[in-house]
C-alpha cells in the first residue's frame, strides 16, 4: 500500500516483483528490474491475510483544485508546477474478512469487537487438533466470469471481489475520468446528469451512509436504477448527489421472508431469466429488457402478463427503503403489506406512488397475495409454457381516415368487450402501433397489430379477424409462431428497445375506445411531415383483466378501470430538432384530448388519467393542460392525499423529490 501511494506521489512505477525479463506472450504492463517514470492517477492495492482476509484500497491523485469527492464538473485552473500538491488520497476500500463481507459490514463488526473466529465449515476438520479458524462467510463468486472460475482459487476470487468493491465504492465527481460516462448513462439522450457527485452503491449500508451525508448537508438526492426516466429528474440542477443502484442487482429467495428478494438495480430481462430458469415463475412487469425493477415497480409496473396476473406492484410483499428524518439521520426501513406492520403505509406508497419520492428503494420482496408455503416455485405466477405470437402489418397505401377509424375503433371496442378478469382472452396481450410518416425514405407502413397470448387460448385465428373486421386495407401477415414463453418475451423486448436517442413520451389510460374525432386527430398528425423524427408513433396496448379486480385504494396504483393504455412517443437524434419534435408530440396529444383540456382527465371522455412511469412535465404546465385538473389527479387520482401524508412522515426534510414529485401534506 505504501508503494502504491508513493507511485502516485513520485510519478514512478516500481519494479514488479519476480519477473526479470519481458515476456512477449504476456499482455500485462508489468515493469521488470527497474522502476520507470510514469504519471499514475489511480492505483488499486490488494492485500491478503490469515483466515481468508482480503482488502483492497483505491488511491487517486487529487484533481487540480479540489478533492475527487467534492469537485464540481468544471475543472479549476491548474496550479503552478512548483506549488502543485503531490499527494494521494484513498477513494475506495474493499474488504472480505471473517467478520464481515464488504467494507461497511467489516468495519461495523470491528466497532462491535467481533473477531470472526469460528468453527471450520469449508471442510471436515474433525481430524485436526485445531477446529477453529477465520472463514469469510456467505461469499459467492457470482461476479467472476465462468472462464476464470477454473483458473482461480478461493483466495484469488476474494481478491477480485474486494478489488471490485474498492473500485465501485468511490464517489465520482466532475474530475473523475468516469464522471462523463455516469453523467450520460441515462436512456433519454436529451438529458445529462451533472450533479456534484455520483455514488455507485453496492450495499444498503452504502446507501444509508450516502443519504445521511447528503441530508445533513441539506443536499437534494436523486436515485437511478437503470436511467430510463423520460424526464430530467436525475439531471435537475437542484440535485447534488445521484445514487446509482445499477450494481445492486441480486435475485434470490429469502427463506426468512418466504419471498423472492430482488435488488433495485436488477434489469427486467435478467429478472425474468433468473425467475424462470430457477423456479419456473415470473412477474407481470414491462417489456423492456434494460429497465430496472426499482423505479418500474414503484410506479406500478405492467406488461404482457398483467391482464392475467395484475400489475407488478400487486405482488410486492415487502420493500426496503432508505429514508432520512428531520435531523438528517438516515436508516433502512423494511415495510411489509402485513396489516399489523407499523410501516405498512411506506409499503403502500411504493406500490404505485412513483420513484424518487420517499427514499431510496434498495430491494423488494415478492410474494403473490394468497401464496403460502416456502417453495419459491409456488409463490409467484407461472408463465405460459408457450406463446402464440402474431403480427399484421398495414401498408400506408389505402390507409385513409375511414380505414384508420375502423382499425383503431375495432381495437378499442374489442378491449371494451374482452377485458374482464374472467374473459377467455385475459391471457391475451395485444398492441396496435400507428406510425408517423417520415419526410424521407418512408417505409410505407401505417400500422402494426401484434398479439401475444397463451398457446392454450382457442380461436387465435378468429381473434385476429375480429381485430381487422371491415378495414379496407389488406394487411401483410408474416404468420403466427408458437415459441417458448421466454423466447417470445425476449423478442418483444428486442422490438421495445429498438429506439434510442432523444425522446419525449406521453401516456393515457382509456376506459372506452377512442372516438372518431380523436382518431381523426391522430390521423392528421401521423400523416403529416411536421417533424423530423425517425420513430414517431402512437401505441395502443392491452390493459384491464386482473388489474381491474383490485380496488384503487388497495395499492397506490389508482388506475383500475382502464382497458387500454396509449403511449405517444417521438424519437430523434439531432439536438437542434428538439423544439420541432417535442412540439409535434404536444400537438397530437393536445388535439386527441381537445374536449377535456388537452389531457386525459379521469372520468371524462372515456379517459382515466396518465401512467406515472411515463412522466410528462406538460401535465403540470397550464399551456398544455387547460383542463383545470391538477397533474397529480391525472397520475394518482384519489390516492394523492394519502401519498402526501406518507411523504410528510417519511421525508420531512424533502431530501427526495422532483418536478412531478409528491408534495408533503
Amino acid at each position: 500500500m505504501a508503494a502504491s501511494a508513493l507511485a502516485i506521489v513520485h510519478n514512478t512505477v516500481p519494479p514488479t516483483a519476480n519477473p526479470h525479463d519481458p515476456d512477449p506472450e504476456c499482455d500485462l504492463d508489468y515493469t521488470p528490474n527497474t522502476a520507470r517514470e510514469r504519471r499514475t492517477d489511480t492505483v488499486l492495492s490488494v492485500g491478503s491475510g490469515f483466515g481468508g482476509f482480503q482488502s483492497a484500497i483505491v488511491l487517486t491523485r487529487p484533481a487540480r483544485g479540489g478533492s475527487v469527492t467534492t469537485a464540481s464538473p468544471v475543472s479549476a485552473p491548474p496550479r503552478p508546477a512548483a506549488t502543485r500538491t503531490r499527494t494521494g488520497v484513498v477513494t475506495g476500500i474493499g474488504v472480505a474478512a471473517p467478520n464481515g463481507l464488504g467494507a461497511a459490514a467489516w468495519w461495523a463488526a470491528v466497532l462491535r469487537g467481533e473477531s470472526g473466529i469460528g468453527p471450520l465449515t469449508l471442510f471436515d476438520a474433525s481430524g485436526y487438533p485445531v477446529r477453529l479458524a477465520g472463514e469469510v462467510p456467505g461469499f459467492v463468486a457470482d461476479h467472476v466470469s465462468s472462464r476464470l472460475l477454473p483458473q482461480t482459487d478461493r483466495v484469488t476470487r476474494l481478491s477480485l471481489a474486494v478489488a471490485r468493491e474498492a473500485l465501485l465504492r468511490r464517489h465520482h465527481s466532475g474530475r473523475d475520468p468516469r464522471y462523463e460516462e455516469l453523467a450520460t448513462r441515462g436512456h433519454n439522450k436529451r438529458f445529462t446528469a451533472r450533479s456534484a457527485a455520483f455514488r455507485v452503491a453496492t450495499t444498503t449500508e452504502e446507501v444509508v451512509r450516502a443519504v445521511g451525508e447528503a441530508a445533513r448537508r441539506g443536499r437534494r438526492v436523486a436515485v437511478r436504477s437503470s436511467g430510463h426516466c423520460y424526464e430530467n429528474f436525475v439531471g435537475d440542477p437542484a440535485v447534488r448527489l445521484v445514487i446509482d443502484l445499477g450494481e445492486m442487482n441480486a435475485v434470490a429467495y429469502d427463506p426468512r421472508m418466504r419471498a423472492v428478494m430482488i435488488e433495485s438495480g436488477a434489469r427486467l430481462m435478467d429478472v425474468y431469466r433468473r425467475l424462470h430458469d430457477t423456479w419456473g415463475v415470473t412477474l407481470p412487469c414491462g417489456a423492456s429488457a434494460t429497465v430496472a425493477i426499482g423505479g418500474h415497480v414503484a410506479g406500478g409496473g405492467y406488461g404482457a402478463l398483467s391482464r392475467r396476473f395484475g400489475v407488478a406492484a400487486d405482488h410486492v410483499y415487502a420493500v426496503e427503503v432508505v429514508v432520512a428524518d428531520a435531523t438528517g439521520r438516515a436508516r433502512a426501513v423494511v415495510a411489509t403489506r402485513e396489516p399489523g406492520d407499523p410501516h405498512r403505509e411506506l409499503w403502500w406508497a411504493h406500490t404505485g406512488g412513483g420513484g424518487g419520492n420517499f427514499g431510496v428503494v434498495t430491494r423488494y420482496w415478492f410474494r403473490s397475495p394468497g401464496a403460502i408455503g416456502d417453495n419459491p416455485a409456488r409463490l409467484l405466477p407461472r408463465p405460459p409454457a408457450e406463446t402464440l405470437s402474431s403480427a399484421l402489418v398495414f401498408p400506408r397505401e389505402g390507409m385513409d381516415r375511414a380505414a384508420m377509424r375502423r382499425l383503431v375503433g375495432n381495437f378499442g371496442r374489442w378491449h371494451e368487450r374482452n377485458s374482464g378478469a374472467g374473459s377467455p382472452y385475459a391471457d391475451l396481450y395485444g398492441g396496435l402501433v400507428l406510425f408517423g410518416r417520415l419526410r424521407e425514405n418512408d417505409p410505407g407502413q401505417s400500422a402494426i397489430s401484434f398479439t401475444h397470448l397463451d398457446a392454450g387460448v382457442p380461436d387465435a385465428d378468429r381473434l385476429l379477424e375480429r381485430y381487422t373486421e371491415g378495414v379496407a386495407v389488406t394487411p401483410y401477415v408474416p404468420g403466427t409462431t408458437r415459441v417458448p414463453w421466454f423466447t417470445a418475451t425476449t423478442e418483444l423486448a428486442r422490438s421495445q428497445d429498438a429506439e434510442h436517442g432523444r425522446q419525449k413520451i406521453k401516456s393515457a389510460y382509456l376506459r372506452h375506445s377512442l372516438t372518431d374525432r380523436q382518431i381523426d386527430a391522430l390521423f392528421t398528425h401521423l400523416d403529416s411531415a411536421d417533424h423530423s423524427s425517425e420513430a414517431a408513433s402512437v401505441s395502443l396496448q392491452s390493459y384491464g383483466g386482473r388489474i381491474n379486480t383490485v380496488p384503487s385504494s388497495a395499492t397506490a396504483t389508482a388506475h383500475r378501470n382502464a382497458v387500454v393504455n396509449v403511449i405517444f412517443m417521438n424519437t430523434w437524434q439531432d439536438p437542434e430538432a428538439d423544439a420541432e419534435n417535442i412540439g409535434w408530440l404536444r400537438r397530437i396529444y393536445r388535439d386527441a384530448f381537445a374536449t377535456t383540456g388537452g389531457v386525459p382527465v379521469p372520468g371524462r371522455g372515456g379517459a382515466d388519467g396518465c401512467y406515472i412511469n411515463y412522466p410528462d412535465l406538460d401535465m403540470a404546465d397550464p399551456e398544455w393542460n387547460t383542463s383545470g385538473v391538477p397533474w397529480h389527479r391525472l397520475y394518482y387520482k384519489d390516492n394523492y392525499t394519502r401519498l402526501r401524508r406518507i411523504k410528510a412522515e417519511w421525508d420531512p426534510g424533502h431530501v427526495f423529490g422532483h418536478d412531478l414529485g409528491v408534495r408533503p401534506g
